[in-house]
């Protein structure tokens, strides 16, 4: 049984309780932005963000895409901070995702952003810092300290804001009753089994981690917190582009982990794993929806955002797989909480 004490598992059991406060007391700020947009000649949003808050924005701009039609860019912060390049965002809305909300590149892009033209808007869980000062709009996640490094009631708390964010400007009711639904399918993760994932990932050396749609994003977060948790190489893919120059490492007991949600994607994604399976992977599917050889998580209605009620059993699950594999989940070795960029 894994340590009840273990910081990460406290935190990432907080999650449903922070998305519900959050969503709630952010709905005037998720209004305000829906006027601003419906008032302006939209062209595109952007977004700035690093490590896990940049798989939030993945996540963010397959949902709006998906959505509303409008493009989502990712501008790299050193344009701004070490490049040192005007940007040009008239019409655009630009979209800062940070924990901190201090790192100086992305200060530094925000500034550009508004300089060149954009509306400027931070999700940020300190509301006081200097991206949040300087933003025309700002979303506070109010996830609290978050003392183990690897952060996961803040990375659910920001992906469920940038899924505001696409309700209220898309409008779309699918979307909007997922929200609400959302933190109930979130707690109802609580003490589900992980079958023989734990056994398959503990002994792996490599793990492929899989999804499309929003559900990329999601695998890209999954990927990054099986190496700062457990040591244990992990490579993100679409399950489209899976199928290309990477299927030459899949093997007789590869793992491969993928999330899968109830989407127009579906039975792709199925396809995709039964063709793995064949080759000998050791496939384990995350799902709202019944699956072979996997049990069925709990859903929103929205297959959009159930990658994300799936990811929180999936942190449950790789911090039983660190401990197995030795390590502290809290405390993993060469990593800080904060990291400031330029």
């Amino acid at each position: 049984m894994p340590d009840p004490k273990s910081l990460m598992l406290t935190e990432a059991g907080q999650s449903p309780q922070v998305v519900a406060e959050m969503l709630a007391r952010e709905a005037p700020a998720f209004a305000a932005l829906a006027r601003e947009v419906a008032g302006r000649d939209v062209r595109l949003f952007s977004t700035a963000a690093r490590g896990s808050s940049d798989h939030a924005a993945t996540v963010f701009k397959y949902l709006m895409e998906i959505e509303t039609g409008l493009p989502v860019v990712s501008i790299g912060p050193s344009v701004a901070s070490v490049y040192q390049r005007p940007l040009r965002l008239e019409g655009a809305v630009h979209v800062t995702i940070s924990q901190s909300g201090a790192s100086p590149d992305i200060v530094a892009l925000q500034a550009a952003a508004k300089a060149g033209g954009a509306l400027t808007v931070a999700v940020v869980n300190v509301t006081d810092s200097p991206v949040a000062a300087e933003a025309d709009i700002v979303i506070g996640l109010g996830a609290g300290v978050e003392r183990s490094v690897a952060a996961t009631k803040s990375f659910i708390a920001s992906v469920a804001a940038l899924a505001g964010i696409v309700s209220a400007v898309g409008a779309r009711p699918a979307l909007a009753e997922g929200l609400m639904r959302l933190p109930e399918a979130l707690a109802a993760t609580e003490g589900l089994p992980f079958g023989d994932a734990v056994e398959a990932l503990t002994g792996a050396g490599s793990l492929f981690v899989a999804g499309r749609g929003p559900g990329f994003g999601i695998a890209q977060e999954a990927a990054l917190k099986a190496k700062e948790t457990a040591a244990l190489h992990a490579e993100a893919f679409s399950l489209a582009e899976l199928q290309h120059g990477p299927m030459r490492l899949v093997g007789p007991g590869f793992p491969v982990l993928a999330f899968v949600p109830d989407d127009a994607g579906f039975a792709g994604n199925q396809q995709t794993l039964a063709r793995l399976a064949g080759m000998g992977a050791r496939t384990f599917a995350l799902s709202s929806r019944p699956m072979p050889g996997a049990a069925a998580l709990p859903g929103t209605g929205s297959g959009l955002i159930d990658p994300l009620v799936a990811l929180l059993h999936y942190y449950r699950l790789i911090e039983t797989v660190a401990r197995a594999r030795g390590h502290n989940p809290d405390r993993p070795a060469n990593l800080a909480k904060v990291t400031e960029t330029l």
